[in-house]
C-alpha cells in the first residue's frame, strides 16, 4: 500500500474509532437517570481524543502516547486548532483519568452532556479539515 494510501487508512481508522466514542457517549445518555455520566464523559473525551490524533497522523505530526488534550492540542498547527478552550482541554483530561476511578464522585447530567456537546464540535472541525476520502472509510 503507498504511504498516501496507509496515511488516510489510518486516520479513517482513528475517526471509526472516535465516531464509535461519542455514539457510545450518546446512546448511554439515553439511560436519564440511570446513567453513568462519568462513563459518557470518559467517551466524550476519547472521541475528542481519537480526532486531534487523527488529524495529527494526517498531517504526519508524531505524537505521545498520552490522554493529555492540551499537549495534543499544542501540536496541531494554529490554523487548525479546534475551538477547545484550555478549561475544556483540562476537564476533558480528567474525564480520561481521574473520573474513572473511585474518589471522583458523581458527575452532574448537566456536565455529561456539556462534554458530549463538546466533543460533538470538535468532530465537526476536525472532520471538515479531513478529505472525504477518509471519511467514507467504514469497516466492512
Amino acid at each position: 500500500m503507498p504511504d498516501r494510501e496507509r496515511v488516510l487508512s489510518v486516520v479513517g481508522e482513528w475517526t471509526i474509532k472516535a465516531d464509535n466514542d461519542l455514539r457510545t457517549a450518546v446512546h448511554t445518555l439515553k439511560l436519564g437517570a440511570d446513567c453513568p455520566t462519568d462513563t459518557v464523559c470518559f467517551h466524550a473525551q476519547q472521541c475528542v481524543e481519537k480526532y486531534l490524533k487523527a488529524f495529527l497522523v494526517f498531517k504526519g505530526i508524531d505524537f505521545p502516547k498520552t490522554h493529555d488534550l492540551e499537549r495534543l492540542v499544542a501540536l496541531v498547527p494554529a490554523r487548525h486548532r479546534p475551538n477547545l478552550t484550555h478549561e475544556e482541554q483540562g476537564r476533558l483530561t480528567e474525564y480520561a483519568t481521574g473520573a474513572r476511578y473511585p474518589g471522583w464522585g458523581e458527575v452532574p447530567m448537566a456536565e455529561a452532556r456539556r462534554a458530549v456537546a463538546v466533543a460533538r464540535r470538535v468532530r465537526e472541525e476536525i472532520r471538515s479539515a479531513l478529505p472525504d476520502a477518509v471519511l467514507r472509510r467504514r469497516k466492512r
